[in-house]
């Protein structure tokens, strides 16, 4: 059994992903190429903005979007505590100080009412700017930005949204991807939609931002290739990664559905004896991970181990405790709830290809 299938999903579509790349190697445009600008309309008009913009990762996505925003050193900028490394990163490599947000235990995203501690508390410090907030998409489920864009309005903030895990998720039919000032998403291989290597875009419907960031991703570009208005970095999506997307994006929409059958599956069988991870009614997630809390999770994994079944922890440690931002001080290490999930968390095998025989595999191993 396979966390995710990914050999799964290729036979799946295996000539038209091939055919795809023969059409690259053919065409010999491996750098911006057609697909690239293709598979950047398509992307946007499945998002619901106005503008996708392709870049070499999902980290970069974010670097992209807060450098085109203008965050700088001197400035605070809000995340959660509980994610991926990156999400922080990119605001300590702009220079600007990230401030850790609590998570809410019912869906693993930031805690709005954290958030607006958090900014009050930067306020009466008077040390730093508030900036800018990224709420991060965490396991396929958007943050709740309802809330979210009311406290964003309340102190006149900017808005980035991390959809690297949360592409195709939904909040009353508005697509991730499509919330904020700028969002950002991933297309590495075990994203919802990922390609055979590293891949992100950013979107907007905003015509300057957009403007900036296509110059970013080029060094700065400006009217030609050696006419640079700013400086920039160099994250461009290769085109035989965009050509194996656009075949992927084509069933992504089937794929979305097949995952929710497998949580479904994965809820009903598990409900009764785990706490499940919750989708609130107005959302669809897109899955990226299907994650339980549960008590006594070393246990649980080597039980999942001994009979052949892969599991993942996503994420031992918060940000607040990370090394790299230790320095950071106890201001930004209130984040109980991020901690007790860090310390509970334990993912189960999910993509659109598990069998039914694999899902009662592994929920009857759970039930034992």
């Amino acid at each position: 059994m396979q966390f995710i299938d990914l050999k799964a999903q290729y036979r799946t579509l295996q000539e038209k992903i091939d055919n795809r790349i023969k059409t690259v190697l053919s065409h010999g445009g491996f750098i911006m190429g057609p697909e690239v600008y293709e598979l950047e309309e398509r992307l946007a008009e499945f998002a619901g903005t106005k503008y996708a913009i392709g870049c070499a990762n999902g980290t970069d996505a974010l670097q992209l979007s807060l450098m085109a925003l203008g965050v700088k050193p001197g400035d605070a900028v809000f995340c959660p505590t509980f994610t991926f490394f990156a999400t922080a990163e990119v605001i300590a490599l702009c220079g600007a100080t990230p401030v850790f947000v609590d998570s809410e235990l019912s869906t693993f995203n930031m805690c709005p009412q954290d958030l607006d501690k958090k900014i009050k508390t930067i306020l009466e410090q008077e040390e730093l700017t508030p900036k800018a907030v990224i709420a991060v998409d965490l396991f396929g489920l958007p943050a709740n930005y309802p809330e979210l864009q009311k406290i964003i309005e309340k102190y006149d903030l900017l808005l980035i949204e991390d959809a690297a895990q949360g592409f195709g998720g939904e909040i009353n039919g508005k697509r991730a991807g499509s919330f904020g000032d700028i969002a950002t998403t991933s297309f590495f291989p075990a994203k919802p939609l990922g390609c055979y290597g590293d891949g992100g875009a950013i979107f907007t419907s905003n015509d300057e931002l957009a403007s900036i960031v296509k110059s970013l991703r080029v060094h700065g570009k400006g009217s030609d290739k050696y006419d640079n208005v700013r400086v920039g970095v160099n994250s461009r999506l290769d085109t035989i990664q965009a050509a194996i997307l656009l075949e992927k994006l084509q069933v992504f929409p089937e794929e979305i559905k097949l995952r929710n059958k497998v949580a479904d599956k994965y809820t009903l069988a598990l409900s009764s004896l785990y706490s499940t991870p919750q989708v609130p009614d107005e959302m669809v997630s897109s899955w990226a991970q299907y994650t339980l809390t549960v008590s006594s999770r070393d246990a649980m994994i080597d039980k999942l181990s001994v009979a052949n079944i892969p599991s993942m922890v996503y994420y031992r440690t918060c940000m607040h405790e990370q090394t790299a931002f230790k320095h950071l001080g106890k201001e930004n290490a209130e984040c109980p709830q991020a901690e007790a999930l860090a310390k509970q968390v334990v993912s189960l095998p999910m993509h659109p290809y598990l069998s039914d025989e694999e899902i009662d595999k592994v929920t009857s191993v759970l039930a034992e």
